[in-house]
């Protein structure tokens, strides 16, 4: 790769495995910014394969941190729908684009947001229940297959039980640990994992585990009303830049 691709790379990589690990550590209105920004340089697929090494060792360090501070009951009904999702993706990677899977989250995403800030923000805790986690973890599975997204559906279904900050942050780390294992089957099958990343993805790592630990002092540190409102509103713009993206990329633009 010629020095200035080189420097491009560095330029996006290095806050983009920062991102992932401050995702995992607890701030996963963040993670979803990874893939745009690697996007930059290369195209959303290439970008999702070489960061998928990064989120799989970010995610060891964050489940250590929350092994103690999550809801068993959403990770048995999420686990196996994401599970089912990530075999959907997989099923249909040939014809389903990341430009149509942006579209997709990001209008949830939106429509989410507008009705939390202006039609549900004063409705009782919904509990875990299958029918919704069944729902939105097949999508949160499949569109973290496509393209590292599934924070947006996770956050459908969980942001309205009203979780405890450390909960609902150590729930969302050990649900994407999971799925981000079971990707690597599918991802090496479909060609979106090399030699070439596995090198790259080694050298941002130490970036990544940064990422990881500061992320979980921050969510420790943030008052719980301040969090969700921050969880809320990143989902929002990152919501926005989702829908714009698949926007113009379906329109040719």
């Amino acid at each position: 790769m010629p020095v200035p691709e080189l420097a491009a790379l560095a330029l996006v990589a290095v806050p983009a495995a920062a991102v992932v690990g401050m995702s995992k550590g607890g701030l996963p209105m963040i993670g979803t910014l990874a893939v745009p920004i690697m996007s930059l340089v290369m195209s959303p697929v290439a970008a999702a394969g070489l960061l998928l090494p990064v989120y799989v060792v970010s995610d060891m360090f964050g489940v250590w941190a929350y092994r103690r501070e999550f809801s068993g009951r959403n990770l048995a009904i999420l686990m196996p729908a994401a599970a089912a999702g990530i075999g959907i993706g997989w099923a249909t990677a040939a014809i389903v684009t990341d430009a149509l899977v942006a579209l997709m989250v990001g209008l949830i995403g939106i429509s989410f947001c507008l009705n939390r800030w202006f039609g549900g923000a004063s409705r009782a805790a919904k509990p875990a229940d299958l029918p919704r986690g069944l729902f939105w973890g097949t999508i949160a599975g499949f569109t973290s297959f496509v393209t590292h997204a599934g924070g947006p559906p996770f956050q459908m279904y969980v942001v309205p039980q009203r979780l405890p900050k450390m909960v609902f942050a150590g729930t969302s780390t050990l649900l994407f640990a999971a799925v981000n294992a079971m990707k690597l089957v599918p991802y090496w099958a479909l060609g979106q994992l090399s030699i070439a990343n596995l090198k790259i993805a080694g050298l941002l790592l130490p970036v990544a585990v940064m990422g990881t630990f500061a992320g979980v002092r921050l969510t420790r540190v943030l008052p719980e009303a301040l969090f969700f409102r921050l969880v809320v509103a990143a989902l929002f713009l990152l919501s926005l830049r989702l829908t714009y993206d698949g926007v113009t990329r379906i329109a040719g633009f």
